[in-house]
């Protein structure tokens, strides 16, 4: 019996986006964005929009799945943490 190719890849893909999930969800419940890094976050957030991107254009869907599930929390938590930084004149 052997298992298709895709459902490794949703079932990888649920697990990786499952796995982000309480992290954003803590920090977007406690408002406290001091510990992610801007960097990071300014990173990984880029890089799922490009892994959809990708996903779209080569009709990958554990790759659009994943990806776009996990943007939407990315781009809110990468969002507070912009609105977060300190002004600087």
């Amino acid at each position: 019996m052997s298992i298709p190719a895709e459902l490794i890849g949703y079932g990888a893909a649920a697990l990786t986006t499952a796995s982000f999930f309480p992290q954003a969800v803590k920090t977007l419940r406690s408002g406290d964005t001091r510990a992610i890094s801007l960097g990071m976050y300014t990173l990984f957030t880029c890089g799922v929009t490009l892994w959809t991107i990708y996903g779209v254009m080569a009709g990958d869907g554990p790759v659009i799945a994943a990806n776009v599930i996990t943007l939407l929390p990315a781009a809110v938590v990468l969002q507070r943490k912009l609105a977060d930084q300190p002004r600087k004149l």
